[in-house]
């Protein structure tokens, strides 16, 4: 057998074998925390669950999803990551469109390119952040969540390199047939680079569903906690107070149950979003790599 062909093999193997081990990391920890929510209270207090739920209840779920709390801060994530989404792939989409026109069709556009390179690379930092947020008066509210990061250079970047990769031919075609710059964009480009858009997407979604220091920072009432700053408070500062549950029910439950459970209920949108887009993922990423 050639050496080129044995060492192909070899470095399949390997990397079958790392990428199986990398997988099982993750996997794990998610079906652990799955198996201590389904637990009863003695055997997940005496921490003997591991991957598998001894005396299987679902007590820890029921309290969780009929916990007035939970339920504010669930829908506070749903709002938050739905619309930031919408709001951020809307810039990137706005701003990388006349940032992909060569300089003479777009007069200015180096400035504005490196204008917002500086800004990535050098960012206000979080004390003026926090002035002008609430200098706005988005305290408290969900828009304090959303605006300071809808502007994400890094996509902006990605899908100006998209745009670019788009012939030219069919701008111009659209743009003879009648068509202006708004119906170009949302016609043509935005249908044709729909695998960078999904990857993109998915990453913002990510995100809003998983960042909990603004809603902590920005809001001084934990009645509008989302999500994931709700679990931040519970699990790591051990403040259960937050979730306001009934002591009548903690006797067939335990806190280490409840958690587990928030935990896992917390994941859950995100695990079920990712297997539509995921088929984006490889043309998505790929895409704008090769140059010409």
């Amino acid at each position: 057998m050639p050496d080129h062909i044995q060492r192909s093999k070899v470095f399949t193997i390997v990397n079958t074998a790392v990428l199986a081990l990398l997988s099982l990391c993750c996997v794990l920890p998610l079906v652990h925390i799955l198996a201590v929510a389904l637990s009863g209270k003695a055997p997940a207090t005496a921490n003997l669950v591991f991957l598998w739920p001894i005396d299987f209840t679902f007590d820890a779920f029921k309290d969780t999803l009929l916990n007035d709390n939970f339920s504010r801060s669930l829908l506070i994530s749903l709002q938050r990551t739905v619309i930031g989404t919408v709001v951020t792939m809307v810039v990137a989409a706005m701003t990388a469109y006349p940032l992909s026109k060569e300089s003479r069709a777009f007069k200015g556009r180096g400035m504005y390119a490196w204008f917002f390179v500086f800004t990535m690379l050098f960012s206000g930092g979080l004390v003026p952040t926090y002035i002008v947020v609430t200098k706005l008066g988005l305290n408290n509210s969900l828009w304090a969540l959303i605006l300071p990061s809808a502007v994400e250079v890094w996509s902006i970047i990605l899908l100006l390199n998209f745009f670019r990769n788009i012939p030219k031919e069919l701008e111009e075609a659209s743009l003879i047939d009648g068509s202006g710059h708004f119906t170009t964009m949302f016609r043509i480009f935005i249908p044709l680079s729909l695998p960078a858009i999904a990857t993109l997407s998915l990453f913002t979604m990510v995100f809003h569903w998983n960042e909990w220091f603004q809603g902590m920072l920005y809001n001084t009432n934990s009645q509008n906690y989302p999500l994931a700053t709700l679990l931040q408070t519970i699990v790591v500062q051990q403040d259960f107070t937050k979730l306001a549950v009934n002591p009548e029910d903690m006797e067939d439950i335990t806190n280490r149950t409840v958690k587990a459970a928030q935990i896992f209920i917390g994941a859950l949108p995100i695990l079920m979003v990712y297997p539509f887009l995921q088929r984006y993922f490889v043309k998505g990423i790929v895409l704008g790599a090769v140059k010409e």
